[in-house]
């Protein structure tokens, strides 16, 4: 199994440069930031420094979407960093919860971030691509070896469909086995019936992780993460109801009590917008407890199919449970015992 940090890009960027730096020598290989440009720094400026900074790491977004820049600046971003750094990033992308919504926008259609990958994928790896009607290709990235791979994020039925039809991975933001057994097998069967080998599919496991003995504390550090999967949810009620079999009511069931959200705390520990979430969804959402539970979490994951776990590093001890990660749970995962 692969590991990942993930990192809001909060200044100063000197501190999100410096724990990427620090998860590649406990063993993390892959360093991923938010993309939500007004909340946080812009990643691009940073993702040159956190490469520069580390040896093999790959670097990228969790995730940017197809709406706030024109998908050639996102190809062009990506193919200039893989030019300095020898094919070293990778592009989580979704449709756009933050990053949309807080410019007054709406996340983009499955439509839209389906020809968004084929062209950022296409002009990145120094393909000519079809444009809105208009022929492109990066002269300068032509024949060069780039390589680019693009991980979705989807949680319903037809952005589960589209990520194993289109894209080469699957990005699932929460750590619950029963949830991630029913949406790998989604993707994998949309992945065969698009002519696919289901197990090429990447698929990558997000979510908070605290390693620690105080489950009250730490429940309170991470809670924001049910609000933030909450927007996702709340967007799948609102088009299939809750009273579905295309959607787990284990993904559906607490939402009932969410009542608004606000993108300021998006992210934050103690953001007062999330106290719906109950204790249950974070112990399912989230891996926390001693070392010995990230692990037993971490194997069940594993046993279904996850190639990476990547953790939101958004808590109060960062450090604590980077080097608890570094020292015994990556160890621990790679030696297959």
């Amino acid at each position: 199994m692969d590991f990942g940090v993930v990192l809001q890009t909060d200044p100063p960027a000197s501190r999100v440069v410096d724990l990427a730096r620090t998860a590649e020598t406990l063993g993390f290989g892959y360093g991923w930031t938010f993309d939500s440009h007004v909340l946080w720094q812009e990643p691009f400026v940073i993702y040159s420094q956190m490469l520069a900074a580390t040896d093999r790491m790959k670097v990228g977004t969790m995730v940017t979407n197809p709406g706030t820049r024109d998908w050639t600046v996102t190809a062009s971003l990506f193919a200039t960093l893989n030019d300095m750094f020898g094919n070293r990033t990778i592009c989580g992308i979704g449709r756009g919860d933050s990053a949309m919504r807080v410019i007054g926008k709406k996340p983009c259609n499955l439509s839209t971030l389906s020809e968004a990958m084929k062209v950022i994928r296409g002009l990145a790896e120094g393909n000519e691509v079809d444009y809105q009607g208009t022929p492109l290709q990066f002269p300068w990235a032509k024949d060069q070896g780039f390589e680019l791979k693009i991980l979705m994020a989807a949680y319903g039925p037809k952005a589960l469909h589209l990520c194993g039809s289109e894209a080469d991975g699957f990005v699932l933001q929460l750590a619950d086995p029963q949830i991630a057994s029913w949406t790998i097998a989604a993707v994998r069967r949309a992945a065969e019936e698009a002519g696919k080998d289901p197990d090429s599919l990447y698929i990558c496991v997000v979510a908070p992780a605290y390693v620690g003995d105080n489950i009250e504390h730490q429940r309170d550090q991470v809670r924001w993460f049910g609000g933030m999967v909450g927007n996702h949810v709340a967007d799948l009620v609102e088009r299939y109801g809750s009273d579905t079999d295309l959607v787990p009511k284990a993904l559906t069931d607490y939402i009932e009590g969410r009542k608004g959200y606000d993108y300021s705390g998006h992210g934050k520990p103690g953001h007062e917008h999330t106290d719906f979430v109950p204790d249950e969804i974070i112990d399912r959402f989230c891996i926390l407890g001693t070392e010995d539970q990230h692990v037993a979490r971490l194997e069940e994951l594993r046993d279904l199919g996850v190639d990476q776990f990547a953790i939101y590093l958004m808590h109060d001890q960062k450090d604590e449970t980077l080097n608890a990660y570094g020292q015994r749970v990556i160890p621990h995962l790679r030696s297959g015992s």
